[in-house]
């Protein structure tokens, strides 16, 4: 028997990186900080799909000096983290009101894309089939997905 598990990420500022998956619905179900290794785990969960399919964030702590640690770059080596959403238009809409960048708009009703601040690629992708509509049906892509 095999269980999917979670999907492990880096990332350089895990306040941000929590208020963003906050904005897509994710709660946090668990957290361990490891000192002796300087880092901490931050584990994610849809409401219900805990155990299920979570995102692990990995946090390594900045050295003593007090800088950060260095970038993860290539966010998207792995391909990219999918989320169904029940209203794709009213969820790209919070997060563009919370300043995120809607790299591939749902024109078709159907699919987006966004990225986590450290580059990370999330496809959200509609419950169903809404009808394109505007602004989003005009809107060009921006950056890469």
């Amino acid at each position: 028997m095999v269980k999917y598990l979670h999907t492990m990420i880096r990332v350089t500022d895990l306040d941000a990186t929590l208020d963003f998956f906050k904005l897509l619905g994710l709660e946090e179900v668990k957290r361990k900080d490891v000192p002796q290794g300087r880092f901490t785990l931050v584990f994610l969960a849809a409401p219900g799909q805990e155990d299920v399919a979570e995102v692990e964030l990995t946090y390594n702590w900045p050295p003593e000096d007090g800088s950060a640690p260095e970038g993860y770059t290539g966010g998207r080596n792995f391909g990219h983290l999918a989320y169904r959403v029940d209203d794709i238009y009213a969820t790209c809409q919070k997060l563009m009101d919370a300043g995120i960048t809607i790299n591939r708009p749902p024109r078709d009703g159907h699919m987006a894309f966004v990225r986590t601040p450290d580059g990370i690629s999330i496809e959200l992708l509609q419950d169903g089939h809404l009808q394109p509509q505007e602004p989003w049906a005009s809107m060009e892509n921006v950056g890469s997905w």
